[in-house]
C-alpha cells in the first residue's frame, strides 16, 4: 500500500481513497467483525422469521426479538463495513443497542425465565451461540473506538 503521508503504518495509510482521519471499520480485525455480523444478521433474521411464521403462536416475543436482533446485526454489519463518520456512528448506535439487548434479554431469561417460553438468540446472554452475542458486542465497541483514537491522533499529527 502507499504511504502518501510517510508514517509507513501499513494499518492505516494516507492515500488518495483514505484521506487523513479517514480510516475505515472494515480494515484487520474489522473485516472479521463484518463477516460475523453478516452472518449473525442472516442466521438470526432467518431462524426468527421462520419461527414467526410457523410457530408465532408459541413465543411471538421470543421470536420477533430473534428478527430485530438480526436486523440489528445487520445494520452493524452495514455501519462496520462502509467508511466515514456517519457510519461509524451507525455502528456505535447499533452495537451499543445489541449489547444492550444482549444484557437485558439475557438477565430477564436467566433470572425470569417464565417471560421467553422459547430462546431468542440473546437468551442466556448467547449460551445458544457459544456466547457469541456477548462478546460480539464487546469487540464491536473496542473495535469502532479504537479506529475513533487512531484517527483522532492521525488529525491531530496532520494538523501539527
Amino acid at each position: 500500500m502507499s504511504d502518501t503521508a510517510g508514517t509507513g503504518s501499513a494499518s492505516g495509510p494516507n492515500t488518495a481513497s483514505d484521506p487523513v482521519g479517514d480510516r475505515t471499520l472494515r480494515t484487520g480485525p474489522g473485516r472479521v467483525l463484518v463477516a460475523v455480523y453478516a452472518v449473525f444478521a442472516l442466521a438470526a433474521t432467518a431462524r426468527g422469521s421462520y419461527q414467526l411464521a410457523t410457530r408465532f403462536d408459541e413465543a411471538p416475543l421470543a421470536y420477533g426479538l430473534s428478527v430485530l436482533a438480526g436486523v440489528v446485526y445487520l445494520i452493524a454489519a452495514v455501519g462496520l463495513a462502509r467508511a466515514g463518520r456517519t457510519s461509524r456512528l451507525v455502528a456505535l448506535v447499533s452495537v451499543s443497542v445489541e449489547m444492550a439487548g444482549v444484557l437485558v434479554v439475557g438477565a430477564l431469561s436467566v433470572f425470569a425465565s417464565g417471560v421467553f417460553p422459547d430462546d431468542t438468540v440473546w437468551s442466556g446472554f448467547g449460551s445458544g451461540y457459544l456466547f457469541i452475542p456477548l462478546v460480539l458486542p464487546v469487540l464491536g465497541l473496542w473495535w469502532i473506538l479504537h479506529v475513533h483514537r487512531m484517527d483522532r491522533a492521525t488529525r491531530a499529527a496532520a494538523a501539527s
